[in-house]
C-alpha cells in the first residue's frame, strides 16, 4: 500500500528537513509527501526550504501554505505588515535570501533598513510559489491543513485565514468524522511533549516545535507510525 508521509513546520531547518526526508525513505515514485506550511522564518535557511519545497512539489508532493508564508507574502505587498512579520522571524528568512541585516535586534533600526521593503529576483520567484499554495486537501476521511478548520463552518466556505491561524477553538471544538492532521501549533502545547499529539477527537498535531528545540515530525499513513529528527 503507497505511503502518505506528512511533515509541518520546518521554518528554515533545511538540515533536518533533509535527515528527515533520508530517515523515513521518502521515494516519490511510491509515496505521497504532504507539507503542512510554515518552510520559512526563525530558522537559518528558509530560502534552501522553500527551493526544496518547490523541488518536492514539482516531483509530485503536495504542499500547503502556512501563516508564515501568508506574512511573507502581505510584507512584499504591503509595508503594514512588514512589522509584524519580522517580528515573528522574518529577519531571518530574509538574511537567507540576502539581506544584510547584520546582528541587530532594534525592531525600528531593522525597519528603517528595510524602507522601503523591496523583493530581490530569488523572493520574487518565491513569491509566486507561496501565491500558488492551497490551504488545505481533503481525501474521503482525512483533512489536511496547516493551522485546523472552523468546527461550525463548511470547509469550502472557510475564510482562509482561519485555516492558517485557527487553534483553540478548533483544539477544543472540533467534532467531525474526518480525522485533521495539523501544524501550526506545537505538539507541545497540546500534551507537553514535541512527540505527534493523538487528539480523542480526531485531530493529529504534528508540529514538533523544531526551531524551538523540539523536534522535525513526520507522520507516516496508513499506519499512523511516527518518525522525528530533533
Amino acid at each position: 500500500m503507497r505511503r502518505t508521509l506528512v511533515i509541518s513546520d520546518i521554518h528554515g531547518e533545511f538540515n533536518k528537513l533533509m535527515t528527515l526526508l533520508e530517515q523515513v525513505n521518502y521515494q516519490s515514485e511510491s509515496d505521497q509527501l504532504i507539507l503542512l506550511g510554515d518552510y520559512i522564518d526563525r530558522g537559518p535557511d528558509s530560502q534552501a526550504v522553500v527551493d526544496k519545497v518547490i523541488e518536492l512539489r514539482e516531483k509530485g508532493a503536495i504542499a500547503l501554505k502556512g501563516n508564515h508564508e501568508d506574512m511573507m507574502a502581505k510584507a512584499f505587498s504591503n509595508e503594514d505588515y512588514i512589522r509584524v512579520w519580522v517580528r515573528n522571524g522574518g529577519k531571518e528568512t530574509l538574511e537567507s535570501y540576502g539581506y544584510q541585516l547584520g546582528d541587530e535586534d532594534d525592531l525600528d533600526v531593522i525597519m528603517s533598513k528595510l524602507s522601503p521593503l523591496k523583493a530581490n529576483e530569488k523572493v520574487k520567484r518565491h513569491l509566486q510559489f507561496i501565491e500558488s499554495l492551497d490551504y488545505y486537501v481533503e481525501t474521503e476521511d482525512m483533512i489536511f491543513v496547516h493551522g485546523g478548520v472552523h468546527p461550525a463552518t463548511p470547509l469550502a466556505q472557510t475564510d482562509p485565514n482561519v485555516l492558517i491561524w485557527i487553534r483553540d477553538e478548533f483544539h477544543n471544538g472540533y467534532r467531525g468524522e474526518k480525522t485533521v492532521v495539523f501544524g501550526h501549533t506545537p505538539a507541545n502545547r497540546l500534551h507537553g511533549s514535541y512527540d505527534i499529539y493523538f487528539g480523542e477527537n480526531n485531530i493529529i498535531g504534528i508540529d514538533g516545535g523544531c526551531v524551538f528545540g523540539g523536534q522535525l515530525n513526520c507522520l507516516e499513513l496508513p499506519g499512523f507510525n511516527k518518525h522525528y529528527v530533533k
